[in-house]
C-alpha cells in the first residue's frame, strides 16, 4: 500500500497522520511546500519519498508531483486533511486516476450553497440560504427572510470571514469587508445551541461518531473577549438523545457521496429543532482529535490510517471520559505580562488536567476572533460530563492572562 499524502508539516499535527500511517505499515510518499532539508528526522525516517512544490493548492505542480511519484511506483491513495487542500487534491486525484473523494464531494463540502441545496432536497433540514454575487441578492433574501442573518464566504472554514449582521446599518460595512464581486453565502441565522458531530467513515458507512458541544455559540466566542469559550467532547454519545444527530450525519454524508474519509459537521438544536450547519470531508480543526483520544483511549490518527489503506477498523473508543478545552483570553492586546490562578487550578484539578499553553511574559498576543488556541489554553477530562463543564467554568473564572498594550 502506498499513499501520497499532502503537506506532512503544517499545521503541527499534520505530522500524526504521516506518523499514523507509518505504525500500519504503508509506504508513504509526501507533497509539501517547503525543502526536503526542512524535515525532521523523524519525517525522514517514515517517507519514502518527498516532492517540493510552491503551493500545494496549485493543482499544475502538484499533478506534475503526483506523476512523477507514480512513474515510480504505483500509488494506491492521495490524502488530504486540511480544509484549503482538500479541492485541489480531490482534482487531481481524478486527473491521476487515484480513488478517494471526488471532485463532487469536495465541491459540495466546500460551496456552502450548493451544499444546502442538495441536503434540503434529500430532506435534511437546514437553515435558509442563498449564494448572492451583489448587495442587491442579498438584500432580497433578507426582505424574504428578515434579520438576523449570517453572511461569509461561500468556501469558509466552520465560522471563517462569517458575520451576524442585524439590522440594515450593520449590512454595509459587512458587505464592504467581503470585498466586491465576491460571490458569498448568505443564510437564516439560527437560535439555538451548538455543536458538531465527527466521523470516520469507511466506504460510506459511518464506523467512528464523535459529538462535541460549544459553550457560548462560536460566533459570539469569537466576538466577545470577557468569555472563556469552551468545546467538549460528551461520552454520553450513544444515549437516545443523540440519535436524531447521528441519523443525520449518516444522511448527509450518504448525499455528499463522502467514502471513505474524516467528517466534521456542525449543527444547531433550538425552537426550530435540529438543523445543519456546514459539514467538511476532513478532519475537525483545534486538535479535537487529541481530545478524542484522551477521552476514548484511541489513536484516531493510526485509526484514520487503518481505513483508509486497509479498509478496516482496529479500535473502538471506550467513551471512559468526557474532554474539553477552554480558551483563555489576555485581558486585552499587546503582550503576555503573566497569569493568575494557576496554582489553585492545578491544586483542584490536577488529576483532570490533560495539557495546557500558556505563552511566555512577552509573547504578543493574538485578537478575540484568532481562535481557541491562539493564546492561552487548557484542556481537561473528567468521566462526568456535567461535572467536567463545572470544572471548565471553574478554570474560566480562576484564571487571569494578564497583559499590557
Amino acid at each position: 500500500m502506498h499513499i501520497v499524502f499532502i503537506e506532512p508539516r503544517f499545521p503541527a499535527n499534520q505530522k500524526q497522520f504521516i506518523k499514523g500511517l507509518a505504525e500500519v505499515g504503508v509506504t508513504i510518499s509526501a507533497i509539501g511546500e517547503r525543502s526536503k532539508d526542512t524535515l525532521d528526522n523523524e519525517l525522514r525516517h517514515w517517507l519514502t519519498h518527498y516532492e517540493e512544490v510552491t503551493n500545494v493548492c496549485d493543482q499544475k505542480q502538484v499533478l506534475n508531483a503526483v506523476r512523477f511519484i507514480q512513474r515510480r511506483k504505483h500509488v494506491d491513495r492521495l490524502e488530504a486533511t486540511v480544509e484549503a487542500h482538500i479541492m485541489p487534491t480531490a482534482h487531481v486525484r481524478e486527473a491521476a486516476g487515484i480513488p478517494g473523494t471526488s471532485t463532487r464531494t469536495a465541491y459540495l463540502c466546500r460551496d456552502k450553497p450548493a451544499m444546502k441545496e442538495v441536503l434540503r432536497a434529500g430532506g435534511v433540514p437546514c437553515a435558509e440560504s442563498t449564494a448572492a454575487a451583489s448587495a442587491e441578492e442579498v438584500r432580497a433574501f433578507i426582505e424574504r427572510v428578515g434579520y438576523p442573518v449570517i453572511i461569509k464566504p461561500r468556501d469558509g472554514a466552520g465560522a471563517s470571514g462569517a458575520s451576524r449582521i442585524d439590522s440594515d446599518r450593520e449590512l454595509e460595512p459587512a458587505l464592504r469587508a467581503l470585498g466586491p464581486g465576491r460571490s458569498i453565502a448568505v443564510e437564516e441565522f439560527i437560535e439555538g445551541h451548538e455543536g458538531f458531530f465527527d466521523t470516520l467513515t469507511l466506504r460510506g458507512k459511518v464506523i467512528h461518531e464523535f459529538a462535541t458541544h460549544y459553550y457560548p455559540n462560536v460566533l459570539e466566542a469569537m466576538r466577545t473577549r470577557w468569555i472563556s469559550p469552551q468545546f467538549v467532547t460528551t461520552n454520553r454519545i450513544d444515549t437516545p438523545g443523540y440519535n436524531e444527530v447521528r441519523v443525520m450525519a449518516q444522511r448527509v454524508n450518504a448525499l455528499l457521496g463522502i467514502e471513505t474519509s474524516a467528517t466534521h459537521m456542525e449543527w444547531f438544536s433550538g425552537a426550530k429543532g435540529l438543523k445543519f450547519s456546514e459539514i467538511g470531508c476532513r478532519p475537525p480543526g483545534v486538535r479535537a482529535w487529541d481530545l478524542y483520544n484522551v477521552a476514548n483511549d484511541m489513536d484516531l490518527y493510526k485509526e484514520w490510517s487503518m481505513l483508509v489503506a486497509w479498509g478496516r477498523p482496529e479500535q473502538y473508543p471506550s467513551r471512559r471520559f468526557s474532554a474539553g478545552i477552554i480558551a483563555l483570553r489576555p485581558e486585552c492586546d499587546g503582550r503576555i505580562a503573566g497569569y493568575e490562578g494557576l496554582d489553585q487550578v492545578r491544586q483542584m484539578f490536577g488529576d483532570s488536567l490533560i495539557d495546557w499553553h500558556l505563552p511566555p511574559a512577552g509573547t504578543p498576543t493574538q485578537g478575540v476572533d484568532a481562535g481557541y488556541m491562539a493564546n492561552a489554553w487548557i484542556r481537561l477530562k473528567h468521566e462526568n460530563y456535567d461535572h467536567l463543564r463545572h470544572m471548565l467554568d471553574l478554570v474560566g473564572q480562576t484564571v487571569k492572562v494578564r497583559a499590557h498594550g
